[in-house]
C-alpha cells in the first residue's frame, strides 16, 4: 500500500496541498477527480517522490518514501505523463524497451530478457504491428496505448497516470479504460489516474477519490460517490444523475442551458 498520511505539499512557501490523508492498495483501480487548481497533479507527483512533503509523510510497503532511491521507486512505481515529447524519434519497440532503464546496471546494454519482455509487453496489448513504426507517426490513441506500454514494461507495482486520456477521442477513451481495468485485474497493479470524465471514472474504477481546495472531499466506491450532494459539493453547482443501464452505475447528466 501507499499512504499518505497529514501531508502539506506544494511549489512554494504557501502548501497546495493541506493535512491530506489518502491510500491506495495494490489491487485498486483508482481515480482521482476535482476541480482545475485542487491539487491533483501535485498530488500525484508528491506521491512519485517528485515533491517533498513540507509536513506530514509518505509511506510505500510500509516504508517513508523519501528513504527509497531514485531508481528503486522507478522499479515499484511507473509514471505516465498527459503526453510525452522526445528530442529524437524513436520506433515503437525503443520507446517501450525505455521503460526497462530501472533495471540497467552501470554501463550494462539491453539483454536478451529486456528484449523479450518487451515483445511479451506489445503482444499483450496488440501492438506487435506498430513495433517497427516511429512514434511520431502514431495517432493519439496509439501512442497512449505504447505509453502504457512503456510503462508495463517497467515492470512495477503501481501505475500513475496523469490526465493521460483527456486529449483522446471517446472511444479511445473507453479503449484506454478498458485497457487499465484488464492490467489492473490480470496483472494486479495498483492504478492511479487523473481523470475529469467522470462517467468513465465511475464505470470503469474501483475507486472514486474527490479532491478540491487541496484536500480530500470524500473517497469511496463510484456508486457512493457519484451522489448529486457529494458532486455539488465538488464543483459548486447542482449537477443530477441518472443510472447507467450497462454498468448500474450514477452517472452525472450535464445540465441543458435553461437547467442553470
Amino acid at each position: 500500500m501507499i499512504q499518505a498520511q497529514s501531508l502539506c505539499c506544494g511549489y512554494g512557501e504557501i502548501p497546495i496541498l493541506r493535512d491530506l490523508d489518502i491510500s491506495l492498495r495494490e489491487d485498486e483501480f483508482a481515480v482521482l477527480a476535482g476541480p482545475n487548481g485542487a491539487g491533483k497533479s501535485t498530488l500525484l507527483y508528491a506521491l512519485l517522490g517528485f515533491l517533498r512533503p513540507q509536513a506530514g509523510k509518505i509511506e510505500l510497503f510500509g516504508r517513508e518514501l523519501r528513504s527509497y532511491k531514485r531508481s528503486d521507486l522507478a522499479r515499484l512505481i511507473a509514471f505516465v505523463p498527459q503526453e510525452s515529447h522526445f528530442q529524437f524519434d524513436h520506433s515503437v519497440f525503443d520507446t517501450v524497451l525505455m521503460g526497462r532503464y530501472p533495471y540497467l546496471g552501470l554501463m550494462q546494454s539491453w539483454t536478451a530478457q529486456d528484449r523479450e519482455f518487451v515483445v511479451n509487453v506489445l503482444a499483450s496489448l496488440g501492438l506487435e504491428s506498430l513495433s517497427r513504426r516511429f512514434y511520431s507517426e502514431l495517432s493519439g490513441g496509439e501512442k497512449q496505448r505504447v505509453l502504457i506500454a512503456r510503462a508495463l514494461a517497467q515492470d512495477t507495482r503501481y501505475i500513475f497516470l496523469d490526465e493521460s486520456l483527456s486529449q483522446l477521442d471517446i472511444n479511445h477513451q473507453i479503449e484506454s479504460m478498458e485497457l487499465l481495468r484488464r492490467i489492473n485485474r490480470n496483472e494486479g497493479k495498483g492504478i492511479l489516474l487523473i481523470s475529469h470524465n467522470l462517467n468513465l471514472a465511475a464505470n470503469y474504477a474501483d475507486t472514486l477519490i474527490f479532491l478540491k481546495d487541496g484536500s480530500v472531499l470524500g473517497t469511496g466506491l463510484p456508486a457512493e460517490m457519484m451522489d448529486p450532494s457529494r458532486l455539488e459539493a465538488l464543483f459548486g453547482m447542482r449537477l443530477g444523475t441518472l443510472i447507467n443501464p450497462s454498468s448500474g452505475i450514477p452517472n452525472l447528466v450535464y445540465p441543458g442551458p435553461d437547467a442553470r
